[in-house]
């Protein structure tokens, strides 16, 4: 993720402000740029950048609930930004507790769609591909006839990607972490992992590539729902660790890629903030852990050059967090296989 300046006064801002803190500028961002603008005022509602008052901008319709900082243009018919219409069911924003659930699920889903869009990767609504396109439903838990609670479920069916809403309450998503024996357990790490399904239909199934990702992650045909409940029943094999980045990742090679693709955007996401903030790892004496962000990660050569740069940051955050008595951002290793699938992910974006 970037760091922006603020085109009325110079003053850093970020992704998710709404306003800059120096000189009260409305700030929105500015898709079709992957750009976060000083906003002006003109006519009839509208609103255009900063010294171009040719250019004329909406506010996403989600900007009324405070939900999304996205713009559209004017001669857009689209009310919504360009991540908000992807959405079909949302949290009731008639509650002061789905509101919120609604706020941070959108900035986490804004958060994913900067990576779409920066990395070009297929993003088709279902208006415009009506079988496959990428549509989100963001549900509720129900209630059973006999009062109990039944959680929403997670999962993605040929672009359709469910969420359970409640995954937006920290305490709901630290139990589920525990009892799941997840060691990270994020709303962002979710939308990351569910799309990464959508990006498997779009740029393998569809694209003719089939054999050589199974060469990579394994047959797709074996039974889904039984290596399922064979995980769920089993676990992951011994020794799972030195081939794949996930113990859920080795329930199936669908969900083997997933949990790739997902990672990747971690990476490269972090490190172009690493990058935006000018961080560097040297420390003394330790010379195999130095690592500088002086590439553009979103244009990497290879996942190599990520992952040499991403170690040695992480190794210091994780020290970092643990300092202050918290748990380890990453915890994970990214093995010599894990890159090798990595290395897929990322050949795979690029050539798209």
């Amino acid at each position: 993720m970037k760091l922006y300046a603020c085109d009325a006064c110079g003053q850093a801002v970020h992704f998710d402000n709404r306003s800059c803190v120096h000189c009260g500028h409305r700030l929105g961002f500015m898709p079709e740029r992957l750009q976060l603008v000083a906003l002006e005022e003109g006519e009839n509602g509208l609103f255009h950048p900063f010294g171009e008052p040719e250019t004329a901008l909406c506010l996403c319709e989600n900007a009324a609930l405070d939900v999304c900082n996205w713009t559209v243009s004017a001669d857009d018919a689209e009310p919504y930004c360009l991540t908000c219409r992807h959405n079909r069911c949302v949290p009731n924003t008639a509650s002061h507790k789905g509101l919120v659930r609604w706020q941070r699920i959108s900035q986490a889903q804004r958060h994913l769609f900067y990576s779409l869009l920066k990395l070009n990767l297929p993003h088709p609504t279902r208006a415009e591909d009506p079988q496959g396109g990428l549509i989100f439903d963001f549900l509720e838990d129900q209630v059973d006839d006999f009062g109990n609670a039944v959680p929403a479920m997670t999962l993605h069916d040929e672009g359709m990607i469910a969420i359970r809403a409640a995954e937006a309450d920290e305490d709901v998503r630290v139990e589920a972490k525990v009892n799941m024996g997840e060691p990270y357990r994020t709303l962002l790490g979710h939308l990351r992992h569910e799309t990464g399904h959508f990006v498997w239909n779009k740029l393998v199934r569809d694209a003719g590539r089939l054999e050589e990702c199974r060469a990579v992650f394994g047959d797709e045909r074996a039974d889904y729902g039984q290596s399922l409940q064979y995980h769920y029943d089993n676990g992951p094999p011994p020794g799972w660790q030195q081939s794949y980045i996930s113990a859920y990742a080795t329930t199936h090679p669908w969900e083997d890629f997933a949990e790739c693709f997902a990672h990747y955007l971690h990476i490269v996401d972090t490190l172009e903030t690493a990058r935006a903030f000018g961080m560097a790892v040297d420390p003394r004496g330790h010379g195999e852990i130095a690592a500088e962000v002086d590439f553009h990660p979103y244009r990497a050569a290879n996942a190599k050059q990520l992952v040499d740069a991403f170690v040695p940051l992480t190794v210091a955050i994780n020290s970092i967090q643990r300092s202050m008595g918290g748990g380890d951002v990453y915890p994970f290793v990214l093995t010599p296989a894990v890159v090798d699938k990595l290395e897929y992910i990322h050949r795979l974006v690029q050539q798209h």
